[in-house]
């Protein structure tokens, strides 16, 4: 459906991937932006998907055969895009590009599908679904973040079509917190992975969401834990990553959540000792190679690419002076994976569009 999207994109963000600066001969990667026309095209990807039941991985525990039930049966919300959490986090993205670009071009359908899909009757059978018998964990913590970026951008967004998806979506918002900080001191030992139950990235997404609604509860739990088990890390092994199937780097997630509850005195020092090569600026960091983008494991590598990237920006933001020059090195991730998420690979298709608009307005 979308493969004739391909050279356009590669054509409309050449205005940014190389140029020479004066006798050095040193390629420049200029800052990546989203515009209007990306979006258009990207918006396209979690569009088409959101209300398309199958192929679907539904990931749930059966007690009995009770239970076994289609996709929309089980999450008349969340049912698109092959699992729920890329149904979540789509439905995150088509909310954000709205808020950020009142002009997307299909606006209309894109309201209409959420307004139907996030409706309170909906939302409440997702609630349900959780106190379904051994369901009570599922989507343990990366839907649950998701859920909670969501329910942020809802909240952050000025509009009464906001308002009223906010208060549609709030009794699933309110049980992730619940689950949250129920979870959370229960966890004794962090979870390092570089796929969806990696703990830093559940935390860096709740810890947003609960500073800018002003969740004090979860906001404590969640820095308390992060200082528990991050704080005495040192000399994070880079050499090992990136693992087959990576879509998170556990260490660039650590670095996330740590810059987030840290003050920034706090922060210098113990980034100098988890990765004191960050701060050199010839740090190279090669992006995810992916050799088979038809692979549903695969392609995660581009998304690794991505989440990558919104890191580096992070960092480079907010300490500009120390790690200003890993922009360059985000833009080459992005530029890496972004042309070659829009075609027809389904399996990589139904998610990645979240994670490259995610990267991208993270950009300084």
């Amino acid at each position: 459906m979308f493969k004739n999207h391909l050279l356009p994109i590669l054509l409309s963000f050449s205005f940014f991937a190389c140029s020479i600066q004066g006798n050095e001969n040193v390629t420049r990667i200029e800052p990546v932006k989203l515009t209007l026309e990306e979006a258009n095209r990207l918006v396209a990807l979690p569009l088409h998907c959101m209300q398309v039941e199958y192929p679907n991985k539904l990931n749930q525990t059966l007690e009995s055969e009770d239970f076994l039930k289609g996709p929309k049966a089980l999450h008349p919300a969340f049912y698109g895009c092959f699992d729920w959490h890329s149904s979540v986090h789509g439905h995150w993205m088509l909310v954000s590009l709205l808020r950020q670009f009142p002009d997307l071009e299909n606006q209309q359908e894109i309201k209409r599908k959420l307004l139907e899909n996030l409706s309170r009757e909906n939302i409440e059978e997702e609630v349900a679904y959780f106190h379904t018998p051994q369901n009570s964990s599922f989507e343990r913590t990366y839907g649950w973040a998701w859920v909670l970026k969501l329910a942020e951008e809802l909240h952050l967004w000025d509009d009464p079509f906001a308002r009223e998806l906010e208060n549609n979506l709030q009794p699933l918002t309110d049980l992730m917190v619940e689950k949250y900080l129920d979870f959370l001191p229960k966890l004794i030992y962090p979870i390092r992975v570089g796929e969806h139950s990696n703990i830093a990235f559940g935390l860096s997404f709740a810890y947003d969401y609960a500073k800018t609604v002003n969740q004090t509860a979860l906001e404590e739990i969640i820095r308390n834990r992060a200082l528990d088990w991050f704080q005495q890390d040192m000399n994070c092994p880079m050499n090992w990553e990136p693992s087959g199937f990576d879509f998170l780097s556990p260490c660039f997630q650590e670095l996330d959540i740590m810059r987030k509850v840290m003050s920034n005195d706090d922060f210098r020092k113990w980034v100098n000792q988890f990765m004191p090569e960050l701060s050199s600026h010839e740090y190279s960091l090669a992006p995810g190679m992916v050799s088979d983008r038809t692979d549903g494991k695969l392609v995660h590598l581009d998304g690794l690419n991505f989440s990558r990237a919104w890191v580096m920006y992070g960092l480079a933001k907010e300490f500009p002076k120390e790690y200003g020059h890993l922009i360059q090195n985000a833009n080459e991730h992005i530029l890496y994976s972004l042309p070659s998420i829009v075609d027809d690979n389904y399996e990589g298709t139904h998610w990645l569009g979240s994670f490259a608009v995610y990267a991208l307005q993270q950009a300084p």
